[in-house]
């Protein structure tokens, strides 16, 4: 019987993403060292294309690619990480609150819930940052909002699941009190889809937070993927690698995330793979 390790680390599809994601966070994490100037500043002539002093081109103000390709990948990863993270714990908080003591509480929760799911994220997010204001942090904060209601249903439904079984049961007869059953039995035995999907959140604020600086409503003076397209979409036919590279990267980010979200569940459910 393999482990959860060999099963996940034995998947060619995981290596992959795992390889990739790993050099974009490398990037980011050495963008200073790789591009240590100012990815707004004006380095070189206007359009100039890949190759000689700047790798990947400069754009039309003469800003170097490279720099705003390795800068932007710190932002656009930090806002992505940082709102699922919030997601992720306001998501369970609500749907444990609402799985476990069920009843009127469980109704109110979930119509709540579902209020939110009505709304379209990407339109929500727009509204939220018009009143915001534009910042990382109100980028983190309309993120994480419109990404929490599918971190609720799944936990609610394992909490569901969960809680009739015996241990939980002996959890509640010796006399323990809600919230150390709900952190010491329950939410551990719901970690497996809580992980899947909150890996694969990931890949959609990463898409989120790119459509927003694509608009102009990203976090000021900073630099992102978004921001890079959203700058270069008006010289696409003269300057193709302004859009291309920056689109190339969040593609392969999106996709290389959920090909470790199907490997981690995967290995999490091995009997679900087999079918």
């Amino acid at each position: 019987m393999k482990t959860f390790w060999q099963r996940f680390l034995l998947n060619p599809r995981v290596i992959i993403g795992l390889i990739w994601l790993g050099a974009v966070v490398l990037v980011a994490l050495l963008a200073d060292v790789l591009a240590p100037r100012d990815p707004f500043a004006i380095v070189g002539v206007p359009f100039a294309p890949p190759g000689g002093a700047h790798w990947l081109g400069t754009d039309s103000l003469g800003r170097d690619v490279l720099a705003g390709l390795a800068h932007g990948a710190r932002t656009t990863l930090l806002i992505a990480v940082l709102s699922t993270l919030a997601a992720v714990a306001f998501g369970t908080l609500v749907g444990a609150i609402a799985g476990y003591y069920g009843g009127l509480i469980d109704d109110i929760l979930m119509r709540a819930t579902e209020f939110f799911q009505t709304i379209p994220s990407f339109l929500f997010a727009i509204v939220l940052i018009a009143i915001l204001s534009s910042s990382a942090m109100n980028l983190v904060i309309a993120i994480s909002v419109v990404s929490w209601p599918p971190i609720t249903r799944v936990v609610r439904a394992e909490v569901l699941s969960v809680k009739s079984r015996e241990f939980v049961q002996a959890a509640v007869v010796a006399g323990q009190r809600d919230h150390a059953i709900l952190v010491s039995q329950v939410l551990p035995n719901t970690l497996s889809p809580l992980i899947v999907t909150g890996s694969l959140l990931v890949a959609t604020a990463i898409l989120i937070e790119s459509a927003l600086s694509f608009l102009g409503l990203g976090a000021p003076n900073q630099m992102s993927w978004g921001f890079m397209i959203g700058a270069g979409r008006s010289f696409l036919r003269d300057a193709w690698w302004l859009v291309t590279i920056p689109g190339v990267a969040i593609l392969l980010t999106v996709l290389s995330i959920n090909l470790i979200g199907e490997g981690l569940n995967d290995a999490l459910n091995p009997r679900l793979a087999e079918l």
